[in-house]
Order: structure tokens, then sequence, then C-alpha cells
């Protein structure tokens, strides 16, 4: 067990929230992402083959070459800041705090973790600890549920909480792959999007793949990729031939969630579309997945094929409207535990109803 942090009585204590991403490496190099993959490939989540299979192939072949190939990709990337990931996902745990600090009536302490690289859940949840908080909500940035993300980011968490003596209450979020503020945030992004650039003549909802054997053995991805995609184009008043759901992300021989992006940008750059568009609704933050394979090896295998305009819409990253989204979230998990004020949005609400109830203004 490790040591409890000291304690005064009378010490008034915390709620923490922590937001679990997904991770990144160190640095766009070959070394850096070697200690990443192989943190990252060796999670019996992310890989689900008997390891005595999947072991000598990893360390063998995988991790000796996906490395360098990885660094170069995160390299066209890179910003000073860092991983876009983790720079976005430092921001949101920043502004996260801000915007409860002005609704919670209860102290907070709002933390992001990585998966896999640092900072890690471990350490994110000991920091927590250190500060007082004896309730701690997680919140992975994963809209839909997979078992290869959201519950390995909770195997992660309560892997720790066996080693601590005192442990803290604990509250989860499985999901918010159709919370309204989430679908509107969404909505809004791509309708600024476009009233900046015009509108295109498919838009492309391009989800995070997965194996298509963990929709046959109960994971609900697939069909909640689906659900948003559905809210998303019913908010956008899209009708079915204007928008495509798509797969990307792709490892390995296995049959993935489909259809694949690379493989419909393709097909609609031979049909001489004259622009797609593609957004990532499963991402949160602008990451690897993309800017580079999205933004990057999107646009070229679209226009190679004989498209004439591609373009790609930014994730949510610090949007003012997703903020708030986020921060309604988090206050309806931590209902019984903190009073919230509400929102000036919940305020006038409130007084349209009283006066089509015949209140007085």
């Amino acid at each position: 067990m490790m040591p409890e942090p000291p304690y005064q009585h009378g010490t008034p204590s915390k709620i923490g929230v922590l937001l679990a991403n997904l991770g990144t490496p160190e640095a766009p190099t070959a070394r850096a992402l070697r200690s990443y993959l192989g943190e990252f490939l060796s999670d019996p989540r992310v890989v689900e083959l008997p390891r005595l299979v999947w072991w000598p192939v990893l360390h063998l072949f995988v991790l000796n070459r996906r490395p360098r190939q990885s660094a170069q990709r995160y390299a066209q990337v890179w910003t000073p800041d860092g991983s876009p990931l983790k720079a976005h996902t430092e921001r949101q745990a920043r502004l996260l705090r801000g915007y409860l600090g002005e609704r919670a009536k209860f102290p907070l302490a709002v933390e992001y973790a990585m998966r896999y690289g640092r900072p890690s859940i471990a350490e994110t949840l000991d920091a927590l600890k250190l500060q007082g908080c004896d309730r701690v909500l997680i919140l992975p940035l994963y809209p839909q549920y997979s078992a290869s993300a959201t519950a390995s980011a909770l195997d992660a968490v309560f892997a720790h909480l066996v080693t601590m003596r005192n442990v803290p209450a604990l509250r989860t979020v499985k999901h918010f792959h159709d919370h309204p503020g989430y679908i509107a945030a969404l909505a809004q992004n791509v309708r600024d999007y476009w009233m900046k650039q015009g509108r295109p003549e498919r838009l492309v909802m391009s989800f995070h793949g997965v194996p298509r054997a963990s929709l046959e053995r109960g994971d609900p991805y697939h069909c909640e990729c689906h659900k948003t995609a559905r809210l998303l184009a019913q908010a956008l008043a899209l009708r079915p031939e204007q928008y495509l759901v798509a797969f990307q992300s792709r490892f390995g021989r296995r049959e993935w969630l489909g259809p694949y992006t690379a493989e419909v940008l393709a097909e609609m750059g031979g049909q001489k579309l004259s622009r797609v568009d593609v957004v990532c609704p499963g991402f949160v933050s602008d990451c690897l997945e993309t800017l580079e394979e999205i933004a990057i090896e999107g646009r070229t295998t679209f226009i190679q094929a004989g498209g004439r305009e591609f373009h790609y819409i930014p994730c949510l990253n610090e949007r003012d409207d997703w903020m708030h989204a986020l921060t309604d979230i988090v206050l309806n998990q931590l209902l019984g535990w903190v009073a919230a004020e509400p929102s000036a949005e919940q305020l006038e609400e409130s007084r349209l109803r009283a006066l089509a109830m015949g209140a007085k203004g």
C-alpha cells in the first residue's frame, strides 16, 4: 500500500474531476514512439489476441518498424506547444476549472491525464489526493463508449485504487454521444465553418475504427457512433444522401468496422465530386488521427482519385459552446455532491416558463 498523504482534522475536502484522454508520445521521435506504442499496444483491451501470439509480433516486428513511420507522421502535426492532443486537453482542463468555479458551490480540483504516456492516470489520481479530494469524477474524453478506449481508461483508474489505503468515492462517465449540448456544439461548429467556407456536396462523418469483432462481442461503440451521426445530421437538416458515416485508423489485417474512410474518400474522388468535407465527431480534440490522417492523408487520397475540393472541419477543441456542454456534463454527474449556480440560459428558460404559466414579468 502507498503511504497516505498527511491529513489534518478540519481540513475541508474537495471534489476532483479527472479528464482522461488517450495519450501521446513525449516527442515526434522514433525512440519516444517506441515507448508510447509499446505501452499502447501492450494493452489487452486494445489488441485482443492471446499474449503468446501477439507478444512476438509486437516486439519483433511492430516495435521495430512502426515507431519510425509514426514519428514522421507526428512531426507533420507537432506544434510549439508539443502534441496537439495534449495541448488541447490541457487547455480544456484549465477552462473547465474556471467554468466550474463560476457555477459550483464547492471546492473543485480539475486535472487531466493520459491513458498512455504522461501525465499518467496513476500520478494524476495521486495529485488529486494530495489536494484533499475524497471524491473523484472520472470523465474519459471519448463521446462514444468502447472497451478499447473508455474501459481501458477505467481499468487504469481501478488498478491504481488497489494501491490506496483510503480510497476516494468514485463516479465515472461512460459516454456522452447523445448529450444535447455536445450535439449542439458539433452542429454549430459545422455551421460556423460552412458560413465562412461554403457548403460541400457531401459531408463525411469519420469515427475512429475498431475491429468488427468488438461489435459482435457486444461493444456498443458502432451503435453510438451512428446515433451521434444521426443526431448531428438532424441538427444540420441533412438529407440521407448528403452525408455518410465512415471509420478510420484501421490497423492490421483483421476486418474492422466499415466502410473505411480512406476507401470512401477514394470512391468519392473517383466520382469527381466537386467538394467533400470531413468532420470527426468521435474526437473532441484535434490530434494525429484528425490532423494527419484526415486533413493531410485524406485530402491526398481524395484529390489524387479525381476529387476537386477537400475540407477538414476542426474538432471542438476549446469552443465556448463545447466547454459549456462539458461543464453541464460534469455538474450533472456531480448531483448530490455539489450545488450548482444555474447558467444564464437556464435562468432565462426558467423565466420564460414562469411567464408562460401566467407569472408577471
